[in-house]
């Protein structure tokens, strides 16, 4: 039986459906920034922790300081929870977290991770998901703690965030295309140039990922686990666009931030543990996740979970 933070987010509440039995916590009943709501009595034989306070660009920018305590704060709780316990931990980062050019070389591969600063858009939220691994890699060393880390790329999938302030890039466009339609509006205007190029790994297929891995690496090194297929910005939107029925004109506002230009990683690591699973082509994806909130709207923050 597996605990899993976060819970009702878009990785976590995959991770639970995809593994009968195990427990979720939720931010809704439970605050992981205050370690006196952390208790783990039930007999878990590890902890897969999603757990995060997670934002676009806009969000990043704003609310630096707060994406950074309150990452911190959480991630210092589920450890310390999981070393007393002597429980196996998974923690999740994200290739957000990398060093910008020119610092590393692409495809990103997990020995580059500390190799520079990361970009400065999301260097909170970043530094804070940094420390994480390297107190996974501390509490190994010190304590002999089985702490694993793993490292998707973008995100997407049928439980994401649809606000369009905190949003990510995908769901923040479904939403924008969606109610552009049912206002009868002919314009879609999407924030920065389109030009950067970003890969998009479905929630499902992490999920899978991350309890395969679970059960079979038990290293000290960090994997990195999303789908290497890339898109620009501006190929994405059309895509959308194009899935959800707009007949409309896209417009790129290049006078809005466009974030890190490009983080292409590399699976290699994760292909050469054993992993010879397959990835969901992003179309396929788009059209289940646009589909769920069509079907759902107007509650856009998708799915009630019930943990």
């Amino acid at each position: 039986m597996k605990l899993i933070t976060g819970s009702s987010g878009l990785l976590g509440s995959e991770i639970l459906a995809l593994s009968p039995g195990s427990v979720g916590l939720s931010s809704k009943e439970y605050d992981l920034t205050d370690r006196f709501q952390l208790r783990l009595h039930a007999p878990y034989d590890a902890v897969i922790h999603c757990a995060a306070k997670v934002g676009g660009v806009k969000a990043n920018t704003d609310y630096v300081a707060d994406f950074f305590d309150d990452n911190v704060k959480m991630n210092m709780n589920v450890l310390n929870a999981c070393r007393d316990k002597k429980l196996k931990l998974v923690s999740v980062l994200s290739t957000c977290i990398y060093p910008d050019a020119p610092y590393v070389k692409y495809p990103l591969t997990e020995e580059q991770l500390h190799m520079g600063p990361p970009h400065p858009s999301n260097f909170g939220y970043a530094y804070a998901k940094r420390m994480l691994e390297v107190q996974s890699r501390a509490y190994r060393q010190q304590f002999g703690c089985n702490f694993i880390s793993v490292i998707p790329n973008n995100l997407y999938g049928l439980n994401d965030n649809y606000d369009l302030n905190s949003g990510h890039v995908i769901p923040a466009l479904i939403r924008k295309f969606h109610e552009s339609m049912l206002e009868g509006r002919n314009e879609v205007i999407v924030w920065g140039s389109g030009r950067p190029i970003r890969e998009f790994t479905f929630a499902r297929d992490a999920a899978k990922i991350i309890l395969w891995l679970a059960e079979n690496y038990d290293g000290e090194e960090p994997v990195n686990i999303g789908n290497p297929d890339w898109i620009s910005i501006e190929h994405l939107s059309l895509t959308i666009g194009e899935e959800i029925g707009f007949e409309g004109h896209v417009k790129f506002d290049a006078s809005k931030p466009d974030g890190q230009y490009e983080k292409p990683s590399s699976n290699k690591k994760l292909r050469s543990l054993g992993w010879k699973g397959e990835y969901t082509p992003l179309r396929d994806g788009l059209r289940e996740t646009i589909k769920s909130f069509v079907d759902r709207y107007p509650d856009t923050r998708g799915v009630k979970i019930k943990t």
